[in-house]
């Protein structure tokens, strides 16, 4: 009895025999898990850390991460307890730069509880936390900024009322940065929900269309093809219309009416509302200025906002987009920018 076996040079012939002994000679490399840590080993690292010089505390900070990273809910559960967010908050707020990003890593990592992101928005760290958050999001590498903006997204969640509306300027300004630079998709996501979440209160909007938000959004705008990412700028740049500042850096850019034209009924119903939603707040504050009235006609606003009207039965969006073109009705009705087949759908002036 004879047979083939197949190994990096090719077809050998073997008898039984052969086989057998070339079975003898291959070794079989089983790979070996790593033993389950337990908080006890956790508690002699960090009080290793605590206890030595910084030099030193990146080899702990290296360890803390590769338990971290072994995806096991017991080691996660054994690093809570075992007080590694409180070490690792104390490192971001009073180590040097690489050692700050090394926490910053970890913590990513651990996914922190409720509870332990409400401890970190709280009164006695937030300054300190923020302090140096904010300065990962100036001076940090890609990696380090966005794995900043996420956990900056994560505290905001559950952030009080207070830390949101008494959010600085130059956070927006860092915002704004990460939009701009494309760091990675999920830094892009993080960063567009936090001013969702951050926008509607107090001076937020202000705060957010004079950090350079409002070309960030219209820029993206212009790019972006995902429906979820499309939903989230069209969200937040209807928020900051619903401030002067807003609307005036909004319509600055030279294609911010044409572009949110665009994304209605093309999106999403979500998206559709947003869009109408801002061209009805430019609309409403733009009555007196022919200049604005015009770009929307020549852009094809108008066109877009008649068709609304047509494949809408009923509902806000339906009746932002009538109270539009009513407003405006004396310089778009008869205007040649209308197809015939829409001017039935031209509402009739109140």
């Amino acid at each position: 009895m004879r047979g083939e076996v197949k190994n990096v040079t090719g077809v050998v012939d073997l008898d039984v025999t052969g086989i057998i002994n070339y079975l003898d000679q291959t070794v079989l490399i089983i790979p070996t898990p790593k033993p389950a840590v337990g908080r006890s080993q956790i508690l002699k690292i960090l009080e290793q850390a605590k206890n030595s010089p910084e030099s030193h505390q990146m080899v702990c900070l290296h360890r803390l991460k590769s338990i971290a990273g072994r995806n096991e809910i017991s080691s996660r559960t054994h690093l809570h307890a075992a007080g590694a967010v409180e070490f690792l908050t104390s490192v971001l707020t009073k180590s040097d730069a690489v050692s700050r990003d090394e926490a910053l890593s970890v913590l990513n990592q651990i996914e922190l509880s409720d509870s332990e992101l409400k401890k970190l928005s709280s009164e006695s760290s937030y300054c300190g936390f923020m302090t140096s958050l904010m300065k990962v999001l100036e001076t940090g590498n890609d990696e380090s900024r966005a794995q900043a903006i996420t956990l900056l997204k994560s505290v905001f969640d559950v952030a009080d009322p207070e830390n949101l509306i008494g959010s600085k300027p130059e956070l927006f300004k860092q915002i704004t940065r990460i939009l701009k630079d494309k760091i990675s998709p999920q830094a892009t996501k993080s960063a567009l929900k936090l001013l969702v979440e951050l926008c509607p209160w107090g001076r937020n909007r202000i705060k957010a269309a004079e950090g350079g938000a409002v070309t960030a959004l219209v820029e993206m705008l212009l790019e972006v093809s995902e429906k979820r990412v499309c939903e989230l700028v069209l969200t937040i740049l209807d928020q900051l219309c619903g401030c002067a500042e807003g609307r005036a850096e909004f319509l600055r850019h030279a294609a911010g009416v044409a572009v949110v034209s665009k994304k209605i009924l093309r999106v999403s119903r979500v998206a559709s509302e947003r869009g109408v939603r801002i061209l009805c707040s430019i609309s409403k504050h733009s009555s007196g200025n022919t200049k604005v009235v015009g770009e929307m006609m020549e852009v094809g606003v108008v066109t877009k906002l008649c068709l609304v009207v047509q494949v809408e039965r009923s509902g806000k969006m339906k009746e932002r987009a009538k109270e539009i073109l009513r407003n405006h009705s004396r310089v778009w009705k008869d205007s040649s920018c209308i197809p015939p087949h829409l001017l039935s759908s031209y509402p009739s002036p109140s």
